[in-house]
């Protein structure tokens, strides 16, 4: 039973053997289909996967691409409306009372802008001819011409990356991007351009383009290529000349019409010409009559006109308004000059410093003014302001000079002032000064080597002698006179402790504008008028910035009025007017100067003049005036060496060349007399003491005083006095031995007596002590 049991076991696990086996051989089809599948969907999965790395490949390159975009072409893009934004520099131009343009200044580029109303339709439809023909038509680019062209250019002519630009990619390339010819900068062009295009109406495009581009030289812009080539206004040009204009932007120095080959322009006209024809805007006609148009350049484009002057009023300009402004901003100024007076005196600087060689002079300036005004009618700064190797570009009108004599005028208003009259008397003869212990004595001498006795205010001015002049500052003092110059418009003398008696013959450095204004204060009867180079400035925009009216004006062929003059009145009228009366005075003068030198104005008597020359011959001045002009005339030498001593007569160097230029002012005017104040009184004197005639015999002149201060006394010049019998001249005070009481003409000074007919009349004055 066990056995069958066994066996049992054994054929039921034979079985399941044989079961197991067969299933197995069963289910191999199904595990194959399964496989099928599963590789199916691997496929699937993979397929999936490839076709995703590539898209993300792509946007990877797509974004790359943008990136780069934005890295090389956006990221740095100026904005097109930075073409309205920011406005280009502009030039300041600086005229002269005229109109007449003086200079212009700028940094690199010489623009004025102009609307383009005022672009005369020839030269736009020039332009766009030659330019961009369909400019009215595309959208900034022009595909199929410009590109075209761009190709010709680059493989045909072998000319390098070439633009095939519109009139918008050249405004663009030209206002906003760097000048580089590269595939980066070109790309760059395209897109301003299609944008710009967008923003604005193609005549603002248009406007700007005319506006900003170069057409030769600092010339940028139309209007200063107009004023460059043609010396006009870009509004006043023809078709012949815009045509010429027109053709310059493509190649400005090679087409320019004053450059190397100015046949190349006469061909690049006649281009233009054939394209305006070709695109119906002018006639075979026009065409022809243009090409055959003489036009005539502007030779002189760059020269400037009054250098000394201009420099001067840049100077001011940028002082009040800034550097910037002056230099970029496009200010039109206006100024006092008048230019045929300017171009008058300095052809008369020039010709007669240049007769001047044998006496050592190298240079000289002149100045003119108009005291009511204080306007410069002419500034010559130098003989030459080219002649860079002598200093000709030293503005010597600015410079510090002594003045020599010609400072005299305000010393002896001075003494006016304080009592002093025309017929105050002063004993010249030798005089020393002293005023500070341990210091040698000041004796000054006179520029003739003479000595001449008693001579009267009026003549000690007119002739101008020193040693009155310094006995008159030595009443006056020192602290006064350089109170009242200064007052009267002098800048220089800021530390009076420097000066002493020499002051009034010249010693103390002075501006030749300073002297204007001072002798403007004489012609303009006490009213100080600082001097004023600018009429009016105004901005790019058209607003004022200042405007200086004139304070007063008259017919200069009339007889002249100083009413309504505004100034600051610093002396009394009655005093200015008898300097003046003195200073036109040719009697007053004569003995010195002699009756024709040229301190006489042919045919006109009423000039008031003065001369000044230093004791060491390194500065000679003539100053003289009415109450239309101021003409102040310097010649010396820049590097203060010092001139022949024969320039010591004061008439021979800087008189001259004032005469000229006074009777070039004066040649279709009437005489013009110092208005005479009502407190001026007039009366016989004793042309000896100053005193009322008497009994003396002394001869009698005629004279003027301001009321109040006329002569009270009689002639007592006649009289008994102490002579020293062994000298003949008068006894020194307190002397008893060795005199005589005799019968003499003997008349005195502040300072000491002199005995005119004594057998000795010379004698030496030391006054000990004098006060400021």
């Amino acid at each position: 039973m066990a056995d069958n049991m066994e066996n049992q076991k054994s054929k039921i696990k034979n079985q399941n053997r044989n079961y197991s086996s067969n299933e197995a051989r069963s289910s191999r089809p199904l595990a194959s289909n399964n496989n099928l599948s599963f590789l199916r969907k691997l496929n699937s999965f993979f397929l999936f996967a490839s076709n995703k790395q590539i898209s993300v490949t792509v946007g990877v390159i797509f974004l790359f691409l943008v990136a780069s975009f934005y890295w090389f072409i956006l990221k740095d893009l100026p904005f097109p409306t930075q073409l309205t934004s920011q406005t280009p520099s502009q030039t300041t131009k600086i005229f002269d009372r005229h109109g007449a343009l003086l200079y212009e200044i700028y940094v690199n580029q010489n623009r004025t802008i102009v609307p383009l109303s005022q672009i005369p339709l020839y030269l736009r439809e020039a332009t766009i001819s030659i330019e961009d023909k369909d400019f009215y038509r595309h959208g900034g680019i022009n595909v199929v011409n410009g590109m075209l062209r761009a190709v010709k250019a680059m493989v045909i002519n072998r000319q390098g990356l070439q633009g095939g630009s519109t009139i918008t990619q050249q405004l663009v390339k030209t206002s906003l991007l760097t000048p580089e010819r590269t595939i980066i900068r070109k790309i760059k062009e395209v897109v301003l351009a299609v944008i710009t295009d967008k923003i604005y109406s193609k005549d603002q495009i248009l406007a700007m383009y005319l506006n900003r581009v170069p057409y030769g030289g600092t010339a940028w812009g139309v209007e200063a290529a107009s004023e460059k080539y043609f010396n006009k206004k870009v509004s006043q040009l023809g078709l012949a000349e815009s045509s010429m204009l027109a053709g310059l932007p493509a190649a400005p120095t090679l087409y320019s019409p004053l450059g190397s080959h100015p046949e190349l322009a006469k061909k690049r006209q006649a281009e233009v010409l054939g394209r305006m024809r070709e695109d119906g805007y002018i006639t075979r006609q026009q065409e022809e009559e243009a090409e055959k148009e003489i036009l005539h350049y502007n030779l002189n484009s760059q020269q400037i006109k009054a250098p000394h002057f201009v420099m001067y009023v840049k100077d001011l300009l940028e002082k009040k308004y800034g550097e910037n402004l002056v230099e970029r901003g496009g200010l039109q100024v206006t100024t006092t000059l008048d230019l045929p007076i300017q171009n008058f005196a300095q052809q008369t600087v020039a010709s007669e410093v240049a007769k001047l060689k044998t006496l050592d002079v190298g240079n000289g300036a002149a100045l003119v003014t108009e005291p009511a005004t204080g306007e410069i009618l002419a500034m010559v700064g130098s003989r030459n302001y080219f002649d860079t190797t002598h200093d000709g570009n030293v503005n010597v009108t600015l410079a510090l000079r002594q003045p020599g004599s010609s400072i005299k005028p305000v010393n002896y208003a001075l003494g006016l002032l304080k009592g002093a009259t025309p017929a105050t008397l002063f004993i010249d003869e030798p005089t020393c000064f002293a005023n500070i212990a341990g210091q040698k004595p000041y004796c000054p001498v006179n520029y003739d080597g003479k000595f001449h006795g008693p001579v009267q205010l009026r003549f000690a001015l007119g002739n101008s002698i020193n040693i009155p002049a310094v006995k008159m500052l030595a009443e006056n003092g020192v602290h006064s006179m350089v109170a009242t110059a200064s007052a009267m418009g002098i800048s220089t003398w800021t530390d009076e402790s420097r000066f002493g008696l020499s002051l009034t013959l010249g010693g103390a450095e002075v501006r030749m504008t300073d002297m204007a204004t001072v002798y403007g204060v004489f012609a303009n009867a006490g009213a100080r008028v600082d001097l004023n180079p600018v009429l009016k400035v105004v901005d790019s925009s058209g607003r004022v910035l200042e405007e200086n009216k004139q304070a007063y004006s008259w017919d200069k062929k009339q007889t002249h009025s100083l009413l309504d003059i505004n100034g600051k009145r610093v002396l009394p009228w009655d005093v200015t007017y008898l300097i003046s009366h003195i200073l036109l005075d040719n009697n007053a003068r004569s003995m010195e100067f002699g009756d024709n030198s040229p301190l006489r104005v042919s045919g006109h008597s009423a000039v008031s003049v003065k001369t000044g020359t230093t004791d060491d011959k390194r500065d000679n001045w003539t100053i003289g005036y009415t109450p239309s002009y101021v003409v102040a005339v310097w010649v010396g030498n820049n590097d203060n060496t010092p001139m022949n001593p024969y320039l010591s007569s004061g008439i021979t160097g800087a008189a001259p060349i004032w005469n000229k230029i006074m009777t070039y002012l004066l040649k279709d005017s009437k005489d013009q007399w110092p208005l005479m104040p009502s407190d001026i009184v007039g009366m016989q004197i004793c042309s000896l003491s100053g005193k009322l005639p008497g009994d003396t015999g002394c001869p009698a002149r005629f004279e003027y005083f301001i009321k109040g201060t006329e002569p009270t006394q009689v002639d007592d010049s006649r009289k008994n006095v102490l002579v020293d019998k062994t000298t003949g001249g008068l006894a020194k005070p307190g002397q008893t031995d060795n005199v005589e009481e005799q019968m003499h003409t003997v008349v005195k000074d502040a300072f000491t007596g002199f005995c005119v007919d004594c057998s000795s009349t010379s004698s030496s004055t030391l006054v000990t002590t004098w006060k400021f």
